[in-house]
């Protein structure tokens, strides 16, 4: 599903009133699906709502009117002078016939709930002063709150909190998720999001062309790999992991399992010989080649039926991977660095970066978490206050040439030319040792099996973060692999596929 920022929304609005629809009407059904939400949150008890001096505030003017038409106490607060609207908004206050009350913290009493129509998501200043004071009363308050739109203090395209920021239970947003709901601390803010239709019609997206998804399988579905009846394990491609000295081997244990979890036909492990009985002893399906020097990887990389590779777990830092790594680059194959892989190259990224832009069409995914970001883009790490995590990710996938995943529990995964999916599926007990290591093979398995770069990213983020969810609380990083068919087994059965 598509994702807009606050400009793409402001387009899409006016691409629609453009095409026929009134602005107003479309204030109406915002309006109105704000009013259903609250009587679904609250079913007695006066509502109060708190109103800004632009669109957001006529939203809630209409919910508020919709309301008392249904036999709810209601009132509002409003921020500035109801003479002072503008256009729709102006409209939107005409239709309510009572009071307002005054912008003060002490008018807000005791609601059962409280409606967020003071910013919305067009926020892109910090708040202070009045506005400042009425949102820290509202959070203290105790009562529910439905946000309109977003809720204020929070700036919709980065998900920043600008001073201080409204704390809801819910959500309504309209068209289309804003990249705010889904990445922190925003979608902290928002608690659960309801898309509400208006009235403007999906084609506008063809002119807008959205470059950002949330990654749910609608976004990637054509890319997933099917296995079909006559086809062998040969088809499904062949990942090699790479094993780090006898004392971390068991980060690329994990890799190879996730590899062959997410639909490899084989793995192997490249293990160094003084760690070949401890990988050897480990592994039953994942099969162990011994390889200690760049000239023995370069034997395997000159095979072509092993055609995806994945450095960095356990790999060690330092010379052994960075040559390793070049190598692979080198002769093409699809590629996943991680951890180590990446921190080798802290001292010199411009090295990796341009070894991955000679590549011929790089299948190369990065996936640093916020750790090893800035060791690779310290000039866009997250020390930066302004940008947010899209904007970040972004940057770094058009300056290595290749994508980047940043890890998190709002992962995002963006492609140099501009495609980002942000994910909101991964639960608080999926950041645990391990769980990257697994996730960096199941990546490997889907290159292997001929799924583009970015489709292996953001497929892999989301069955990662599904595997978590199966496995439940208490889960370790071994449990992430084994609970994997069964998340396979839900995508069939959302795509209706037989098995």
């Amino acid at each position: 599903m598509e994702v807009l920022t606050t400009a793409e929304m402001a387009r899409a609005d006016r691409l629609a009133i453009a095409a026929g629809t009134p602005g107003f009407a479309l204030m109406l059904s915002a309006g109105q699906a704000v009013a259903a939400a609250a009587m679904d949150l609250v079913a007695e008890g006066p509502i109060l709502v708190i109103a800004g001096p632009g669109n957001n505030g006529g939203d809630g003017f209409v919910a508020a009117a919709e309301l008392a038409a249904r036999g709810r106490e209601v009132s509002v607060i409003l921020l500035c002078e109801r003479e002072s609207l503008q256009g729709d908004a102006a409209s939107a206050a005409r239709g309510w016939k009572y009071p307002v009350l005054p912008f003060n913290p002490q008018a807000i009493g005791r609601p059962a709930l409280i409606i967020d129509a003071l910013f919305g998501a067009g926020l892109d200043r910090p708040v202070k002063g009045e506005p400042f004071d009425m949102i820290e009363a509202i959070n203290a308050n105790g009562a529910p709150v439905l946000a309109v739109d977003l809720p204020s203090g929070i700036n919709g395209t980065s998900g920043a909190i600008m001073g201080t920021a409204v704390r809801a239970v819910e959500t309504v947003t309209f068209f289309r998720r804003k990249p705010a709901h889904l990445l922190l601390p925003g979608r902290v803010h928002c608690g659960r999001v309801r898309v509400a239709d208006i009235g403007i019609d999906a084609g506008v997206l063809v002119e807008i062309a959205p470059r950002t998804f949330e990654n749910v399988p609608s976004s990637w579905a054509k890319a997933f790999p099917i296995p079909t009846v006559e086809g062998h394990k040969y088809d499904r491609g062949h990942v090699v992991a790479v094993s780090g000295g006898i004392a971390a081997t068991g980060a690329a244990r994990l890799s190879a399992r996730g590899a062959l979890r997410a639909g490899a036909g084989l793995v192997t492990l490249a293990s160094p010989r003084d760690a070949l009985a401890v990988n050897a002893s480990a592994l039953t399906a994942v099969m162990v080649r011994p390889v200690d020097t760049v000239i023995e990887f370069s034997e395997l990389l000159g095979d072509k039926r092993l055609n995806a590779y994945v450095i960095g777990p356990g790999a060690g830092i330092g010379e052994r991977s960075r040559d390793l790594v070049l190598a692979a680059l080198t002769a093409k194959k699809a590629l996943v660095l991680d951890a180590d892989a990446l921190t080798s190259f802290a001292d010199a990224p411009e090295r990796l970066f341009e070894t991955i832009r000679h590549s011929s069409d790089p299948q190369v995914v990065l996936t640093p978490h916020e750790g090893e970001f800035p060791r690779l883009f310290s000039d866009i790490s997250n020390k930066h206050p302004g940008r947010s995590k899209l904007e970040r990710v972004r940057a770094a996938a058009e300056r290595a040439g290749a994508v980047v995943l940043l890890k998190g529990p709002d992962t995002t995964v963006a492609s140099p030319d501009g495609r980002a999916t942000i994910a909101a599926n991964a639960p608080p007990w999926l950041a645990t040792a391990g769980a990257g290591d697994v996730l960096s093979g199941m990546i490997a398995g889907l290159l292997a099996q001929g799924v583009p770069a970015f489709e292996a990213a953001s497929i892999g983020v989301w069955m990662h973060g599904e595997a978590a969810q199966e496995a439940g609380p208490g889960l370790i990083a071994e449990d992430l692999p084994e609970t994997l068919p069964a998340v396979t087994r839900h995508l069939y059965d959302e795509f209706g596929i037989d098995y």
